[in-house]
Formats: structure tokens, sequence, C-alpha cells
């Protein structure tokens, strides 16, 4: 079982130190806008459903949505919101557990792909995502290009938020693909300190694991406006489809 990164101390203020930006309404309604199309009004996992910023209002455009997620703390935040009584969840690994029933969507947003910080991890979720999802339906994964172009020659760490409240710095480690995050936040005058590791991952590498588990790209765009995946995109969302079953 993967160490869970993201207990009380983290879960308490996870919505509010996830920044403004992640919970705009703007960019959920282009997310669920998505997702909800994709579903066509099939059933939906979400893995890593954390506190519920995608999965309550795409319960609210009357889809049936079930979660996985390792922390119960975060699940005891989703629990309390308005809503939360409409949406399933099963805790453990999202690499590995299984949920009850089969779903024609299954998704994975905010870089959770890299929560599972090995490659043979990452190709496991391929896998149970297969196995969960019905002929046809599609797996989406919304996760950053690795910023190693972004990197100045010899250095191995990169500013990602700099406020007066709030400084977060990625360590890079690129023989073995390692991320580590580091979060300091100002709080009453005292620093909070919290560091969580990552395995940062290729689009190329995420179309093989997708291979291996029998799925095909379908779609690949640089942001949730569905905008062209680029050289220059810092990010992808990228639609993977298993196949139909062919005529017996």
């Amino acid at each position: 079982m993967p160490v869970d990164h993201f207990g009380e101390r983290i879960a308490a203020r996870y919505d509010e130190a996830s920044g403004v930006e992640m919970f705009d309404p703007e960019v959920v309604r282009a997310t669920v806008d998505v997702l909800a199309e994709l579903a066509a009004g099939a059933p939906v996992l979400e893995l890593g459903i954390g506190t519920g910023r995608i999965a309550l209002p795409l319960s609210e455009r009357g889809l049936c949505v079930h979660g996985i997620d390792l922390s119960p703390a975060m699940i005891s935040r989703l629990r309390a919101k308005p809503g939360a009584d409409r949406l399933g969840v099963t805790v453990g690994d999202f690499a590995s557990v299984r949920a009850p029933g089969t779903f024609g969507l299954a998704y994975l947003v905010f870089n959770t792909i890299m929560n599972l910080t090995t490659q043979d991890e990452q190709v496991a979720c391929f896998r149970n995502v297969a196995d969960h999802l019905v002929p046809g339906g599609h797996f989406v994964i919304e996760v950053g290009v690795p910023a190693l172009q972004r990197l100045p020659a010899g250095e191995v760490v990169r500013p990602f938020r700099v406020t007066a409240t709030r400084l977060g710095f990625d360590e890079y480690d690129v023989a073995t693909q390692g991320l580590v995050s580091h979060h300091y936040t100002f709080v009453d005058g005292r620093a909070e300190q919290v560091s969580i590791p990552f395995r940062y991952v290729w689009p190329a590498e995420l179309d093989l694991m997708a291979r291996l588990a029998g799925m095909t790209l379908r779609h690949r765009w640089s942001d949730w406006g569905r905008e062209p995946f680029t050289s220059d995109s810092t990010t992808h969302v990228s639609v993977w489809e298993k196949p139909q079953e062919g005529p017996e």
C-alpha cells in the first residue's frame, strides 16, 4: 500500500491551499463539460476523488459517480459537503483496488497520476482502469508536461508558486523521473512545510501504458478547452478508449 501523504493536516486545508484557480467556476465547468460528454450518461469512476472538486458537480449533472481514494481524511472532508451522499467511495490504492460495478468513464485530474511514484504502479493503474471500463469506455488523465526545458543547466529545483503567504518548489531527479514538491505556508507568523513525492511521466510513456492495458489514444489537448497540444503546452488532457467488443 502506498504512503498516504494527504493526512489530517493536509486534508484540513486542502481546498484552500490548492489555489483559487483550481476551484475557479470556469475551470471546474470546463472540466465537467468534457467529462460529462465522454461519459454519455454512463457511470463514472474518479481515481483520487479527494474532497470532491470534480465529482460533486459531475453528480449534479445527473451522473452516477464513484470514487477511489487512499486518504480517509480527504474522504471525511468530502463527506461533509452537500451532495456527497450521492457519491460512492472506496478507500484504497487506485492502482489496484476494485470498485463495485463497471463504468463508461474513468478519470484522473490535477496531476494525480503522479501520486503513483513508480512506473510499475502507473502501469498497474492503467490495467486496473481497463478492468473497470465497459467496452468503448474512456480513460482521461489531466497532468503537467515535465518542466525540464525550464530548468537552467545543472539546476534541479524550479519554483512554481511564490507569494507573500506561500512558496512552492519542485525538486527533480532526472535519473529516476522523481519529483518532490515542497510547499511552505506562512500562517500567523509561523512557517508550515510539507514535501510530497511524485513520479513525472511523459505523454508518450502514458500512451505506451495505455497500449499495454489494451487502450488506444483518441484525443490529446493542452487543456479542458480542447486547445491543440503543442511543443509549448505545459499540461495535457489525454483520452484513451477501451476497444469495443468484436463480433463473436
